[in-house]
């Protein structure tokens, strides 16, 4: 039987990044990028243990942001660049978490889908 060798874990050394923050009325997600879009961390109201109605708190959007701070701060991130989506109660406690940590904010981005048209409406009702 042969054996492979363990592949050592690369310790990665990023300053500028990308918070991708999901707000929805149910939950917060937060994924951290590289500028090229490769994931280097994500977290979200459920992984923190959080549950049912709870996980939609901007309570809980903090919590996700401090401790994602603290895990950037290991990986030398320094400045973001965030992403917002979604009409979630999260979104600006994200934010604030991540300045009061001592993360630069660069930009501040809205990029929530908004439809063009939609699709189309429902038959009129009939009483």
């Amino acid at each position: 039987m042969v054996y492979k060798k363990k592949t050592k874990k690369i310790k990665r050394h990023v300053e500028n990044a990308v918070a991708h923050v999901k707000s929805t009325f149910n939950n917060t997600i937060v994924t951290i990028t590289a500028q090229n879009g490769d994931v280097l961390l994500s977290g979200s109201a459920g992984r923190l243990g959080f549950k049912g109605a709870r996980k939609g708190t901007p309570f809980a959007a903090l919590q996700i942001g401090s401790t994602l701070a603290r895990d950037m701060s290991n990986l030398g991130i320094k400045n973001l660049e965030v992403n917002l989506q979604g009409p979630g109660s999260g979104r600006e406690s994200v934010v604030r978490s991540f300045q009061s940590a001592g993360m630069n904010i660069m930009v501040l981005r809205d990029v929530t889908p908004l439809p063009h048209n939609g699709t189309r409406a429902p038959k009129k009702r009939r009483v």
